[in-house]
């Protein structure tokens, strides 16, 4: 499964940005709280007594509270994505009667995603607080996926695409989206006109487009922590190159706010109003990438341009990459650096992709070679990560590297 790389999906349906340039922050001062989340790459949540399978899946746990109450839910296996930003999760998942987002005339909101796998996801906007390791991001709007009593998905949002809304579809309970932007879609669906379909009106008579506040859209919940909320790392260990079960690493929040979360040399790269910077491949440029924990392999060009034979569509790893033996690359990152002096920040990368079929024949859950075909860029998805701490700074918010929204590694 290729999963969310949401605010790149919907950039791609006409946004104008995917964040709000707001007030910059001042640096959060140094105040110690726990602030280390445990992730792990396994077989995910269990269906009707088994795993749902998917490889390189990141998987955390948080806590949803009625706003302002004990009142609480932990809900294990959710996805985090960094090609995202809010929390969605599964209403077959969520037994808490959260309140419901509703329109000044008291009428319910829904919201959809798009993801470039084809497959989508519809359900109403709630009010919650989320919970994680010791941060607490209070009333935060979040997305209900395929809750119940409530209308199906608009035509606009379900066209050509295949609905995310059960646990064995979706192969998590949920989706974290820690990317780099504070909302879900930002200022093109705050304006008065021209929304893209992201956010609907749902009466009694059916859902149409809306616009919707930027402090009503779905949250990016690490930006609305008290304190550690100018962005988070992810830290993975190296794997070798046939891959590991389930192995453990950490999602340490805010950067430079504590003594555990320095960028400790790591090279920021700030990123387009997309979340995209530029690699360069065989002395070629590709603008439109980006760095996706929510994607499950290294996802670039195509089987012609990259030179590398495919699984083939009747496999059954269609969309990946099944050469011979494993090939190594080097290309360059490049972006602008966030500290505002206009001068530019690359750095080569050095990658390896594997057979599919034969990766997946191990049984493993977490592979660092894993590759498939994503024509025209390259989506450094959950491979990337292993061996790294890799940082999101959120977009307007303050850090020694500068103003996100950036990279860095």
């Amino acid at each position: 499964m290729r999963a969310a790389v949401g605010c790149v999906i919907l950039a791609a349906i006409g946004l104008a940005g995917c964040g709000d340039q707001s007030p910059i922050p001042t640096e959060t001062a140094l105040i110690t709280v726990n602030n280390v989340q445990p992730v792990i790459v396994d077989a995910g949540p269990l269906v009707n007594g088994q795993h749902v399978g998917n490889a390189n899946a990141l998987f955390t746990t948080i806590t949803v509270c009625v706003p302002g109450t004990a009142t609480c839910q932990t809900i294990d296996h959710m996805l985090v994505d960094t090609g995202s930003s809010g929390v969605r999760v599964l209403g077959s998942q969520l037994t808490l009667a959260l309140p419901m987002s509703m329109t000044t005339a008291g009428q319910p909101v829904g919201n959809c995603i798009q993801f470039a796998d084809m497959t989508y996801e519809w359900g109403p906007v709630a009010q919650a607080d989320i919970k994680i390791s010791g941060e607490t991001a209070s009333s935060v709007p979040i997305q209900v996926v395929g809750a119940a009593n409530f209308p199906g998905a608009p035509t606009a949002c379900s066209t050509g695409g295949t609905a995310a809304q059960t646990v064995a579809d979706l192969g998590a309970n949920g989706i974290l989206g820690v990317g780099l932007f504070r909302q879900d879609c930002g200022s093109a669906c705050a304006a008065v006109t021209s929304q893209p379909g992201v956010y609907y009106v749902c009466p009694a008579a059916g859902c149409s487009v809306t616009s919707m506040a930027l402090a009503s859209q779905l949250q990016n919940p690490i930006w609305m922590f008290a304190r550690d909320n100018n962005g988070l790392a992810i830290v993975l260990p190296q794997i070798s190159g046939n891959g590991a079960l389930a192995p453990t690493g950490s999602m340490i929040f805010g950067i430079g706010t504590q003594s555990n979360n320095a960028l400790n040399g790591a090279q920021a790269q700030a990123s387009d109003r997309f979340g995209n910077f530029t690699t360069t491949f065989n002395g070629v440029p590709y603008s439109s990438s980006f760095i996706d924990s929510g994607s499950n392999g290294y996802f670039f060009l195509d089987s012609a341009t990259a030179n590398i034979p495919d699984c083939g569509s009747n496999s059954q790893q269609p969309g990946f990459y099944c050469p011979p033996s494993p090939l190594t690359f080097t290309v360059l990152n490049s972006g602008p650096n966030p500290n505002g002096s206009a001068q530019p920040v690359s750095a080569n990368i050095a990658f390896t992709v594997a057979n599919a079929a034969a990766l997946f024949s191990t049984r493993n859950t977490a592979f660092n070679d894993l590759g498939g075909d994503h024509p025209g860029g390259f989506d450094w998805g959950l491979p990337f990560f292993f061996g790294r701490s890799v940082f999101v700074g959120i977009e307007g918010q303050l850090s020694s590297a500068g103003i996100g929204p950036y990279w860095a590694y």
